[in-house]
């Protein structure tokens, strides 16, 4: 019978393989993660773990795996930073090594000393050699290349033979501008898009009412519109609700596109024009009432009049710009599109043969299915020019940033992502958080993680393409749980989420990478780092030119007094409160709490949780008196409005109010810890009262207008 490895073993491959084997939890013990979990873990990053022989195995293969690489497999490097390449190869060869840049150019590298021992791997003794990269290399993706000579024959060829490899090399920023390099302290909104309708939304907020949000608050003297994440989501069947769960991070969900600003539509004849609008009637009706937004029927109507539209003339000069857009977004654009019409005419499930693109049965079919293709492209074509014309429109406005977007942590296990990158992720696992202050059972996000030594093998193209397309018309990028950059919360298949453990990602890769896309788009980058994060990761992001974030209701000091404004930090955006959580009305009447206690997600006595709630809210409005923002036995909107001067008062670099607060709309958008037990990403805009809050109102809206009146004021006395 075969043994199972030791602690000591199990934490020594688990250390070689990033996982960590031990966390601090939310209440500040040291928690031990189970031998059971890290073996599951390390077999879905390929480690065999189960007996001691193959941990003894993996341990070493992770040691010559360097050493069994000529060049790195990816190297990253910050531009002006002093770094050495290592190359591997037969002992006593010599090499030359080169750079050539995405520009074309070649430069070759300086060898320097390197006194590294030789040694034996897979029957042949290698020795390393270490080259300089150029300090002033510029930003980009750019590849080395090692030509080897050899002095005596070998596995890898003939004496005097020569073996050229190649392999990549990323130059990224060291650093990212900020607002304030920029000149000032910028504001904007926090808005759920898709809630916010206007009278001529299909059921669901689309790009003309984006724009319409930006024009408004650009007049109010606002700099951007911060939104939820637009991921692709799925084209057949039931359509996810979460914009956190979507199909693909890359590409963008064309049921907020709005048809009639298509340009095709003004040519029309009269007829298709007629098919088009009553395509729309139903979910036109849908805008105008205060009902849970039905994603499945506004797209249903949307879709007919898209592919009515679609089938209409392109002029030669629009046809050749759809082209030019499907060249430049590449086989991605196409597998993406491949992926929507399999879905379209098998449901979730494909036949076996059409496991991945690239079968042979795929390529049979992908001919067979062109005219849908060409479908789902022309309709990412379709979105990318109206969210250009959106982010200058914004611009237009005054707006300093635009449109601020969300990218979301990962993607869903069934959608086009793990179908067409499937070496990209990791099997068996899921994505989710220990247990914490307000999620007491943890969280399962049902998402694969990107496995991170597959990136280093792509180069990171996944992460690259994806911040590349999402950057392309926005100002501003939110990055949400930006720890996932660094460590994500694995859980094996079947495990409750509080039986996960960490793995470690390149932060220097993925951070580089994010950052090099930001910076050729010439847009900010803000991370979601509440909850459970590491100290020194806020700093590390700080040193990057990326923000982080600060939700007001979260800054407490360890007796539950609420932080004081001059203590916040500067490199933050700075909000009053989270789409997790009620709009601050509700949050004031303790409606987290009866929702909490309804859907059964208490761990802790309701009677205690509930004094909890109001010993917050009287240290909130204790601190707003201490400040003279509030006097006795103040108004809800009083008190709204008082929050947000109060943070108002911070050095925070970028603030934000969100919609619903100004507006007084009291329901939460989102419920962690439910699926259908709560209408989450559901819930249309509406007021106190309950009735429906229009895009065309917003301009004329008393609270609204009081709120950042209130607000602006008290930024412009500091």
């Amino acid at each position: 019978m075969k043994s199972a490895p030791s602690r000591e073993l199990l934490c020594s491959l688990a250390e070689a393989y990033g996982v960590d084997t031990e966390y601090w939890a939310f209440g500040g013990s040291l928690t031990q993660v189970a031998d059971e979990t890290l073996i599951k873990v390390l077999a879905a990053m390929g480690a065999d773990a189960a007996t001691t022989s193959s941990a003894e195995q993996a341990i070493k293969d992770s040691v010559l795996k360097p050493w069994r690489e000529v060049l790195p497999e990816c190297t990253i490097v910050r531009v002006h930073g002093q770094y050495t390449i290592p190359v591997h190869l037969p002992h006593g060869s010599s090499v030359s090594v080169q750079v050539t840049e995405e520009s074309g150019q070649v430069r070759w590298l300086a060898q320097i000393e390197d006194f590294t021992p030789p040694r034996e791997v897979d029957g042949v003794v290698l020795g390393q050699a270490s080259f300089a990269v150029p300090e002033d290399l510029p930003l980009g993706y750019h590849t080395l290349g090692a030509t080897i000579t050899l002095a005596t024959s070998c596995g890898w060829g003939e004496e005097g033979a020569q073996v050229l490899v190649e392999a990549p090399l990323i130059a990224v920023p060291q650093m990212l501008p900020t607002p304030s390099s920029r000149g000032a302290r910028s504001w904007g909104a926090m808005v759920q898009l898709y809630s916010v309708r206007s009278r001529e939304s299909w059921g669901v907020g689309d790009t003309a009412d984006l724009k319409e949000i930006c024009s408004a608050f650009g007049a109010m003297g606002g700099d951007f519109v911060l939104i939820n994440p637009l991921h692709a989501a799925e084209p057949e069947g039931h359509m996810t609700p979460s914009p956190y769960l979507p199909v693909t991070r890359r590409f963008f969900n064309p049921l907020y596109i709005r048809p009639e600003d298509i340009r095709e539509v003004g040519y029309m004849p009269t007829e298709a024009r007629s098919n088009v609008r009553w395509a729309g009637e139903r979910a036109k009706e849908d805008s105008l009432h205060n009902r849970i937004i039905d994603r499945d029927r506004a797209w249903e109507g949307k879709r007919k009049a898209l592919e009515i539209i679609f089938e209409q003339p392109r002029s030669q000069a629009r046809e050749r710009d759809f082209q030019h857009y499907r060249r430049a977004e590449g086989q991605g654009l196409e597998d993406f599109a491949f992926w929507c019409a399999l879905r379209e005419k098998y449901g979730e499930d494909f036949p076996a043969k059409l496991s991945r693109p690239d079968t042979p049965a795929a390529t049979v079919v992908r001919q067979e299915l062109s005219d849908r293709i060409d479908f789902y492209t022309w309709m990412q074509w379709i979105i990318d020019q109206q969210l250009e014309d959106a982010q200058r429109s914004a611009l237009d406005s005054g707006m300093s940033i635009g449109i601020f977007h969300d990218l979301a942590v990962g993607v869903h296990a069934t959608g086009s992502d793990t179908w067409s990158i499937p070496e990209a992720f990791a099997q068996g696992v899921t994505v989710g958080a220990p247990p914490d202050m307000y999620n007491q059972q943890g969280q399962n996000w049902s998402q694969p993680p990107w496995r991170p030594d597959s990136l280093r093998k792509m180069a990171y193209a996944p992460l690259r393409d994806m911040a590349k397309t999402v950057l392309r018309h926005a100002g501003a990028l939110r990055v949400d749980h930006v720890m996932g950059l660094f460590r994500l919360w694995w859980i094996p298949e079947g495990a409750d989420p509080s039986q996960g453990a960490y793995v470690r990602f390149d932060q220097e890769a993925m951070v580089g990478v994010l950052m090099l896309e930001a910076a050729r788009a010439g847009a900010i980058v803000v991370g979601e780092d509440l909850g459970n994060v590491e100290p020194w990761v806020r700093d590390y992001l700080s040193s990057r030119g990326i923000l982080g974030t600060s939700v007001m209701w979260f800054e407490q000091e360890s007796d539950g007094q609420f932080r004081r404004p001059t203590d916040y930090r500067r490199e933050t955006l700075v909000t009053v409160d989270t789409h997790d959580l009620p709009p601050v009305a509700g949050y004031l009447a303790g409606e987290h709490v009866v929702l909490r206690e309804h859907l059964g997600l208490l761990t802790e006595p309701v009677e205690q949780v509930r004094a909890e709630a109001l010993a917050e809210k009287q240290h909130m409005l204790a601190r707003l008196h201490e400040y003279g923002l509030v006097g006795e036995n103040p108004r809800e909107q009083e008190i709204v409005e008082a929050m947000h001067r109060y943070i108002a008062r911070t050095p925070a670099e970028l603030l934000a109010v969100a919609l619903v607060d100004g507006v007084g709309e009291r329901r939460a958008q989102n419920q962690p810890g439910t699926d259908n037990e709560y209408p989450n990403w559901r819930v249309p805009l509406a007021d106190g009262s309950n009735h429906p809050v229009m895009v065309e109102d917003l301009s004329t809206n008393e609270r609204l207008l009081s709120l950042v009146q209130a607000f602006t004021g008290e930024l412009r006395e500091r």
